[in-house]
């Protein structure tokens, strides 16, 4: 079988995904990051009353055209106790900012623009009509759609959710991605390890990239490589109706990796499962009807770099999430070897050139099972099939593995 270009195994994998269209209801304190399944209107109108902008005094404007007029103050208007009565020609109110603007008044004259006087102030400055006044509804109307279906609620959304009176709000479902660990040799951390055992770790970076991502994890555990118990273990993902199903290691052909078979023995239809890539050729990728199947390899780099090219991207669409920026230019640091037909992704560290730009250096050692040096990069960079040698200070693309590095 022909190795699949990285570009088109995305493209494969993406177009065969839709969004999660099931909603749920939320408080509005549990709804930070989630996508409204609906329309959400204002349950109100805000504000709801003509109120001032400013600290004053709230009067005609016809009462005091030009500086120097003398008004009397007939009360007090502030946030929560507003004035009960009306003003009237040559009256004032005090107001404070928040405040209902009175019956009768229709301008907000700033307190500092007041020279108080026996019984009332004198003005100081010409008045505008509606000055210092936010009107009724000026921030949006009761039943006005305010946020439309597909918004994220992020902390301005969330405060003008509040405002709008809506203590909870429908959102979509995240995509829920069952993560099963298969081999002989694993254990989880905390265990001794026999001679021919190591610990699993790829379980909890896999999770917590796709919580990041916007799902909700399903974690299977540690299965050996036994068909009975792997298929007993994809029988509880479909059962739980999970949106995909990531399994760990033996998802290629050789006769201990049994993963693959147990899966098409069991129904899964076989898209494809061999990439043009570096590290992570052995990725498979299928599907249990509208389930998706995504079988990562086994070595944690490999595993993790997948995940990043692949399950990432699906998830977000499968949330109605944007995808994540990770792709800049940087300037190599040393020179780079010419690749091969895989394409390539060099684990490497980033600095500031002179010119205040990405400067990029791969470590020396770039083997796949290697966790300390990928837990060290900043960055992946991107050999192309077929890149000749990039000599040192000619750019190249790079994929961020932390992306608040564009900020």
């Amino acid at each position: 079988m022909n190795l699949l270009p990285v570009a088109e195994a995305l493209s494969r994998l993406l177009s065969s995904a839709a969004p999660v269209m099931a909603s749920e209801t939320l408080p509005l304190a549990e709804a930070e990051g989630r996508v409204l399944a609906a329309d959400l209107t204002a349950g109100l109108t805000q504000p709801p009353f003509n109120s001032s902008a400013m600290d004053g005094y709230a009067l005609r404007r016809e009462d005091a055209p030009e500086p120097g007029a003398v008004l009397k103050v007939i009360g007090t208007s502030s946030a929560g106790h507003g004035f009960e009565g009306s003003v009237g020609r040559g009256e004032a109110v005090r107001i404070f900012t928040g405040a209902p603007v009175p019956s009768g008044a229709d301008s907000v004259l700033l307190q500092e623009d007041a020279e108080q006087i026996e019984g009332g102030i004198r003005t100081n400055f010409p008045v505008r009509q509606n000055q210092h006044v936010r009107p009724r509804g000026q921030d949006f109307t009761e039943g006005e759609v305010v946020l439309p279906a597909g918004t994220i609620l992020d902390f301005s959304r969330l405060t003008v959710a509040a405002g709008m009176n809506r203590p909870d709000v429908a959102v979509l479902r995240r995509p829920v991605i069952a993560i099963l660990a298969t081999g002989d040799e694993l254990l989880p951390p905390g265990s001794t390890p026999g001679p021919s055992q190591i610990i699993a770790s790829n379980t909890f970076g896999v999770a917590a990239l796709a919580r990041r991502a916007g799902a909700d994890v399903l974690d299977l555990g540690i299965v050996p490589d036994d068909k009975a118990k792997i298929t007993a273990a994809i029988d509880k993902a479909r059962n739980a109706k999970v949106d995909v199903i990531v399994t760990l290691g033996g998802a290629s052909v050789g006769d201990h990796d049994l993963v693959q078979a147990t899966l098409i023995e069991a129904g899964m239809q076989l898209d494809f499962w061999r990439i043009a890539m570096r590290p992570g050729k052995p990725l498979m990728v299928g599907s249990f009807g509208k389930t998706h199947v995504l079988g990562l390899p086994g070595n944690p780099v490999s595993s993790l770099v997948c995940s990043l090219l692949f399950l990432e991207p699906l998830i977000r669409k499968l949330g109605s999430l944007p995808s994540v920026p990770r792709e800049t230019m940087a300037e190599a640091a040393v020179t780079l070897r010419a690749n091969d037909h895989r394409q390539d992704y060099v684990r490497a560290k980033l600095s500031k050139s002179a010119a205040g730009g990405w400067l990029v250096e791969p470590f020396d050692k770039q083997d796949s099972s290697m966790m300390k040096t990928f837990a060290h990069s900043d960055c992946l960079i991107i050999r192309p099939p077929h890149a000749p040698e990039l000599p040192a200070g000619a750019t190249c693309p790079v994929m961020l593995l932390r992306p608040d590095l564009l900020a």
